[in-house]
């Protein structure tokens, strides 16, 4: 607050925001900065295919993961093949969520098989698969 000293009337009632105003644009960068250092999950090298739609990004979903070395997580939770259909019951079915499947490309085919067999077992019909789009198109590749 600051005196007026030509009229005489005593403090200015205004406030000055240009404070606030620098301290929001602060927090402003530094959330724009870390926000994309914060993406949550599990190093996984996933395999490729042409048609990839986008993970949703909203919290009606669960993602499970098998690693190369054959761990298995729900979303970064760690699971067993003994828990994981009372799992996928409590957290997927009964909440009515979708559920992703990501597996590494070097886990054995029999593995992903016998996680989805333990998925259907738990009443989930709907399963989505996650992929990455290759790097180059097969036109390119084969010039």
């Amino acid at each position: 607050m600051g005196v007026s000293l030509g009229s005489g009337k005593g403090f200015v009632a205004e406030i000055n925001v240009t404070p606030f105003v620098d301290v929001m644009l602060v927090l402003l960068i530094i959330f724009m900065v870390t926000a994309p250092l914060m993406t949550q999950g599990l190093e996984v090298d996933l395999p490729q295919t042409q048609t990839v739609e986008v993970l949703p990004t909203d919290s009606e979903h669960l993602v499970m993961t098998i690693r190369r070395d054959g761990a298995m997580f729900l979303d970064e939770y760690p699971v067993t093949f003994e828990d994981l259909e009372g799992h996928i019951t409590r957290l997927v079915k009964e909440q009515r969520k979708q559920l992703f499947l990501r597996a590494d490309r070097e886990v054995p085919y029999g593995v992903v098989v016998q996680a989805m067999g333990h998925i259907k077992a738990a009443g989930i019909t709907n399963l989505g698969v996650v992929a990455e789009q290759p790097d180059e198109p097969k036109e390119q590749k084969k010039k």
